[in-house]
């Protein structure tokens, strides 16, 4: 089948939880489909277009630029046309001519949309089967984020924000031909904004095994990890939450403990404690392995969010020990004190990491039980396959 796969962001290299998604989909349907990948790129991506182009029949790219001063302008032509913010900000000219231009010289079969940015795109796609395919419930997961914040201008425009995505996520589900959820949450909240159940498939973000093989970890590793976009709302109050209200816990019974943060564009409230016991602020780090050997504990302490967490994914695979908020690892078939520790009160979230610093055999125990599930489980050879039938079939969900 002839494939426009069309991305938010360029998925390589797969060093973010939706390029992992996207780069473990790609490579799955290079082997039976031609794909025409179709994608944003910020600033010089020249030499990952051109590691696309070995498994793709053609690539092509539009920039993605973004400035304070354009995010105001599409804050108000949002207020203006009472569409989300973030669907205003994504609705590029340049995206639409391309993929006119495209499909004027190749009739795709299958128009195929990762994440909900990227939906407008493919319905422009005639004559094609369109597929939407969610990384989570969009509009949960803003609503999650306004839950978490006190009163005052952000709270008020996030609560506005994720009510006009359930209005638009549940549309755009109703006008495809078929819609992919990651997790059955997800599904339910998805429904919930299309008004209607349905049978739509969930298919579970996979990860490539072999790829994210087992971490050869310092026999005597002890700092606590955590990995991630650092610009990313959930993630920024995930970190400012466990610094503020567990860690002091920690520190306590381990006075010479590390806590390494490592992931791109960190603001200034978590810069700035860099240095302060035994805190290091890294930003994005090209290859993280260092950090993964030296790792007695990786901690999620996620309090919102949406679909399921590729770090825990990865993180799983290569059989770190971790913690994680139940909601952190949410959608995952994870089993407390089998593969994974879950805690969710400050008090309970410090004496799992402590136990898992200081009982180094069930830590390994934990890690080695981790990557067993993701072999059985969420190797993308073995959640992807679903796509062969979704593909074929020529009726809506």
């Amino acid at each position: 089948m002839k494939v426009l796969l069309l991305t938010q962001v360029l998925p390589y290299p797969p060093d973010s939880g939706p390029k992992v998604k996207t780069w473990n989909v790609l490579k799955y349907l290079v082997q039976k489909h031609d794909v025409t990948l179709v994608s944003f790129v910020r600033g010089d991506q020249s030499k990952d277009i051109q590691h696309l182009q070995k498994y793709c029949q053609a690539v092509h790219t539009v920039q993605m630029k973004r400035h304070p001063l354009l995010d105001m302008w599409y804050m108000a032509r949002s207020f203006i046309t009472n569409e989300p913010f973030m669907m205003e900000r994504d609705d590029r000219a340049d995206m639409r001519r391309l993929i006119e231009l495209l499909t004027q010289g190749t009739q795709f079969d299958v128009a195929h949309a990762d994440q909900l940015n990227m939906g407008q795109y493919a319905l422009r796609v005639t004559g094609a089967r369109t597929i939407l395919d969610l990384h989570n419930a969009l509009w949960v997961l803003y609503k999650r984020l306004a839950d978490t914040m006190p009163f005052g201008p952000k709270k008020i425009l996030l609560n506005r924000d994720w009510q006009l995505l359930k209005r638009y996520e549940g549309k755009m589900c109703n006008d495809f031909d078929a819609v992919l959820a990651v997790s059955h949450e997800d599904k339910l909240a998805l429904e919930e904004a299309m008004g209607h159940a349905s049978d739509m498939p969930v298919i579970p973000i996979a990860v490539d095994t072999d790829e994210d093989s087992a971490i050869d970890r310092h026999e005597n590793a002890d700092h606590i990890f955590h990995i991630g976009t650092m610009y990313w709302p959930p993630n920024i109050d995930g970190i400012l939450w466990f610094i503020n209200e567990i860690y002091p816990l920690i520190r306590a019974a381990r006075p010479d403990v590390v806590f390494d943060v490592v992931g791109s564009r960190p603001p200034e409230s978590i810069t700035r404690l860099h240095g302060t016991d035994g805190i290091n602020i890294t930003g994005y780090v090209e290859d993280p392995t260092m950090y993964y050997k030296q790792t007695g504990v990786m901690i999620v302490p996620l309090r919102a969010g949406g679909g399921m967490r590729v770090k825990i994914l990865n993180a799983l695979s290569q059989a770190l020990p971790m913690v994680s908020t139940t909601l952190g690892a949410e959608g995952i078939n994870v089993t407390h004190g089998d593969n994974i520790l879950i805690a969710d009160e400050p008090q309970d979230f410090a004496n799992a990491v402590l136990r898992l610093l200081e009982d180094k055999t069930y830590a390994h125990e934990l890690g080695t039980n981790g990557r067993k599930l993701m072999q059985q489980q969420y190797d993308y050879r073995v959640v992807c396959t679903p796509l062969d039938e979704i593909y074929m079939r020529r009726t809506g969900f």
